[in-house]
């Protein structure tokens, strides 16, 4: 593992024969990267959540895709495809809320399918080509959402949506960057339990850019809201079904009902990858339960402890709650009243 420069943070570096994944867990007190030279590292830092956002995900596994091959074809020129189906497989079993991750696996199936000349050269191509679209999408969408809310004076997001958690620039922070570059606004952070990534990540990324950033626990959203501060509550997305309906870190959906009854305006904003279009609304979406140790102290971890927990780590947002949702290719307006068809 490698330390880095804080001014160099990217969540994915590719140096030509490994992806480097900073690993999360460890910001904002440590910037380390891992090297990972083989699918089954990505399939493990993906599960773990070093590397975690829907974007960032689906690059990520782009990117594992062309590792396997990369180790596979050069290996055994006979039956590397089999060697690789089932690194795929492993990869779409690391995290099963984020469609960019089957998304991107399905890009490489295609490809494979198409049984290019030069197998290694043709999946890395397209795992740049991914990693460099999103970045490009981020950007459109921040510029986007920033017409949108022009004016603003108080914005309020939830968990990191940022660089750390996309290719490049963010979605939500991305339209947030957008936003302030053009007239300072607001910007108001919740801590996002249960991993905090509003703490370590949302308010740490802000501060980097130079944003100036207030955090606040996330059950004091309420309150916030009362206090007339917030016109905007701005968040990604990891999947949203085409009634727009929306999955997002657990505890979005309790912020849209909050923001209903304050008269505070939702926006998602997610690139058209992260819309699963198979789905017709959000009580489909497959919602992760992480392992419950992950939020108990280790004096309730014990075999026979009488406390338990409860450990979704998404939740899903009614397209009734929403006001917005901004892709690169546009923006739908009041989903509820047609979904999101427009952008297919």
């Amino acid at each position: 593992m490698t330390k880095q420069n804080n001014q160099s943070i990217q969540a994915l570096q590719w140096t030509g024969d490994s992806l480097k994944v900073l690993d999360q867990r460890l910001l904002p007190e440590q910037v380390v990267y891992a090297d990972y030279r083989d699918s089954a590292g990505i399939t493990e830092a993906i599960s773990t959540m070093r590397v975690r956002g829907a974007p960032a995900i689906g690059i990520a596994a782009a990117y594992g895709v062309a590792l396997s091959v990369q180790q596979h074809f050069s290996a055994n020129p006979v039956d590397w495809r089999q060697r690789v189906a089932a690194d795929m497989d492993k990869l779409a079993k690391s995290r099963p809320t984020a469609v960019n991750l089957f998304w991107a696996l399905d890009r490489m199936k295609t490809l494979l399918q198409q049984q290019p000349l030069n197998p290694v050269q043709a999946v890395l191509a397209c795992a740049k080509q991914i990693h460099s679209d999103d970045i490009a999408a981020n950007h459109t969408m921040g510029e986007l959402g920033a017409d949108i809310i022009a004016g603003t004076k108080g914005i309020l997001t939830h968990c990191n949506t940022g660089t750390l958690a996309t290719g490049g620039y963010g979605t939500a922070l991305g339209v947030i960057r957008s936003a302030y570059r053009r007239n300072p606004v607001k910007v108001y952070a919740g801590e996002t339990r249960p991993w905090l990534q509003g703490v370590r990540l949302t308010v740490w990324e802000l501060a980097q850019d130079g944003i100036p950033v207030t955090l606040c626990v996330d059950s004091a959203a309420a309150w916030l809201m009362k206090s007339g501060v917030i016109d905007w509550i701005v968040v990604g997305a990891d999947r949203i079904a085409a009634n727009g309906d929306t999955a997002n870190k657990i505890g979005t959906y309790s912020l849209a009902v909050l923001a209903k009854q304050h008269s505070v305006k939702v926006m998602v904003v997610a690139p058209t990858t992260t819309i699963d279009w198979s789905l017709e609304n959000g009580d489909h979406i497959e919602i992760e339960q992480r392992n419950q140790n992950e939020l108990l102290p280790a004096c309730y971890s014990k075999e026979n402890s009488l406390v338990s927990a409860w450990n979704p780590v998404f939740d899903v947002t009614p397209a009734g709650l929403i006001s917005a949702i901004v892709t690169e290719r546009g923006v739908v307006l009041n989903p509820a009243g047609s979904g999101v068809g427009v952008l297919k």
